[in-house]
């Protein structure tokens, strides 16, 4: 089990020796991510990829569930016709929904891809400001030995909470 620390960075300079310290410290890349604003050259960081800045993953899953209720509520719909309801029984509903579920999270993730991720919301006017987001995924027990490396060793790094929960894959 994992948690998200994020902490916000005044330049680049800051971020690459912090990321040094993070990867002394064990930390491995993979888990460590940037996010800038468009234009910021990162160089080396380690920048967060399509499903940390979006919010492709929260958008699969709501047309997920909204195309599985839409496609088995039309399933018994179409039970109520007589010729159509004996043709396709519980099979063909049970179809319908999960077919509609599909079509429903592809969708939902096309237009979710676009979306800024909704989590990192109160992190955009700094960003805006031409700062950088350090979002680094810590082993539980690890949680308040990184906050104070990070803090103690850069004042200039402000901590800005963290996540209870992170995607497992992402």
């Amino acid at each position: 089990m994992r948690r998200r620390l994020y902490f916000v960075l005044p330049d680049v300079t800051s971020a690459e020796t912090i990321e040094k310290e993070l990867l002394l410290a064990k930390i491995d890349d993979p888990h460590i991510h940037f996010l800038a604003k468009d234009g910021v050259n990162l160089g080396s960081l380690h920048v967060a990829n399509l499903l940390q800045r979006s919010d492709l993953l929260h958008g699969i899953g709501l047309g997920l569930v909204a195309g599985g209720i839409t496609g088995a509520f039309a399933g018994v719909a179409l039970s109520f016709f007589p010729q159509i309801g004996q043709a396709i029984g519980m099979g063909g509903i049970l179809v319908l929904a999960v077919v509609c579920a599909a079509i429903g999270s592809w969708i939902s993730g096309m237009i979710a891809i676009s979306i800024p991720n909704s989590r990192l919301k109160r992190f955009q006017p700094a960003i805006d400001r031409g700062e950088i987001l350090l979002m680094v995924d810590v082993p539980v027990r690890r949680v308040r030995e990184i906050r104070e490396l990070i803090t103690a060793h850069h004042p200039e790094a402000r901590a800005k909470g963290q996540d209870a929960q992170i995607p497992a894959f992402p």
